[in-house]
């Protein structure tokens, strides 16, 4: 089951990326076979690391769910640019990496709660304690009074994202 839907994914990203080489429909023979040989080696190779374990991100509930995410996600990131190029042109930082505990208990919401951190302008996150789940992450501006708080509450740092990690992937 996960070869098949690794399979078919890898050969709709390929169709996606490769879309008007040719004339049958949008594509040349030669680039539907070329493209099926593809899907069926990344398959092969990477069956178990693309689903993993369970096939819990195959739930369209979740899907719809990261598509909803997007929105407060480019408004959160929208926000931090804004903050930036105001940080930057007024040269008002105080950067640190903090240590933040978003409470997430699988890899993927953890890797999902990352990359939204890391995409946010002002924010990159650093390393992961794999005992405790906590997160480094380094902050472009740092409150001494928001420190105190730390590792608690991760709202300044993330807003909620942690939480639509969970949503989606939790």
């Amino acid at each position: 089951m996960r070869f098949l839907i690794t399979a078919v994914v890898a050969y709709a990203a390929y169709l996606v990326l490769t879309i008007g080489s040719g004339t049958v429909v949008l594509w040349s023979r030669e680039e539907l076979i070329v493209g099926a040989v593809f899907a069926v080696t990344v398959a092969a190779i990477l069956k178990n690391r693309f689903i993993g374990r369970d096939l819990r991100m195959l739930n369209p509930k979740r899907w719809f769910t990261f598509l909803i995410y997007l929105f407060p996600f480019f408004l959160a990131m929208a926000k931090a640019n804004i903050d930036v190029a105001y940080r930057v042109i007024t040269g008002r930082i105080n950067p640190a990496i903090v240590r933040i505990n978003p409470n997430l208990k699988n890899d993927m919401s953890l890797t999902l709660l990352a990359t939204s951190i890391t995409l946010t302008p002002g924010t990159l996150s650093v390393d992961v304690d794999e005992k405790t789940n906590e997160l480094y992450v380094h902050w472009i501006n740092v409150d001494p009074e928001v420190l105190k708080d730390m590792p608690r509450d991760y709202h300044p740092v993330c807003n909620g994202f942690p939480d639509w990690a969970r949503r989606i992937a939790g």
